[in-house]
């Protein structure tokens, strides 16, 4: 028996099979001319040059330039599981910098012009809170639970406030401050919300000073 859903997601729209080979390029192309160029110069002429492609290829898989531009960002905001050493100071700040890493890789002034176009948009500004809101979100929720099973943390928190406080740290900064945060400040910042939502800060402050004793360098 033929599978009807393996035949479908390999054909585009004109139901020709789709080259992979050619997403990847145009993915590849999309995301050099965000860096080159911002948001505001990136065409789907352009794309289609780079990536050795035409134009009605690119639209059959994406239609228009902003669904382009979120798969391609997509691609860079993958945030990986997690840590989970049993320290929460650690953890957080560890999975706070992985999705930083991830997020300066992407112009501060493109996630700014990208969310403009998007939200007068209710689909595509839910895709654009998906794909650029939502990673963070999930990897410092998966830690924030953890944290409150082991006892690190007040039971009486406010998840989803907290998460929101997070992920503005971080995205209000790229929007309207037209610049990343930086290690620094992030470290800071999860100190200071520590200090607010912990059972025993002293406590984990201590763990996570000898592991760092243990392991230096580490975290």
């Amino acid at each position: 028996m033929v599978n009807r859903r393996s035949s479908t997601t390999a054909r585009g729209a004109g139901g020709r099979p789709r080259d992979p080979h050619i997403d990847d390029a145009v993915i590849a192309a999309t995301l050099e001319v965000l860096a080159e160029t911002g948001y505001p110069g990136l065409t789907l002429e352009e794309v289609a040059r780079r990536a050795g492609t035409s134009r009605p290829a690119i639209y059959r898989r994406w239609a228009g330039r902003a669904r382009l531009a979120l798969a391609a960002i997509a691609t860079r905001l993958d945030v990986p599981e997690p840590p989970d050493t049993g320290c929460t100071l650690c953890d957080l700040g560890e999975g706070f910098n992985v999705f930083l890493a991830a997020y300066r890789t992407i112009r501060p002034d493109v996630l700014a012009s990208l969310y403009a176009e998007c939200a007068p948009d209710p689909e595509l500004q839910a895709r654009y809170l998906e794909t650029v809101i939502e990673p963070s979100r999930r990897a410092v929720g998966r830690t924030l639970d953890r944290a409150v099973a082991r006892g690190d943390l007040r039971p009486d928190l406010d998840r989803e406030q907290l998460l929101d406080i997070f992920g503005s740290l971080v995205h209000y900064r790229a929007l309207f401050g037209r610049r990343h945060m930086s290690d620094a400040e992030a470290e800071k910042a999860v100190e200071t919300l520590l200090q607010g939502i912990a059972a025993d800060y002293p406590a984990l402050l201590a763990r996570s000073e000898a592991l760092e004793q243990e392991h230096p360098g580490a975290h």
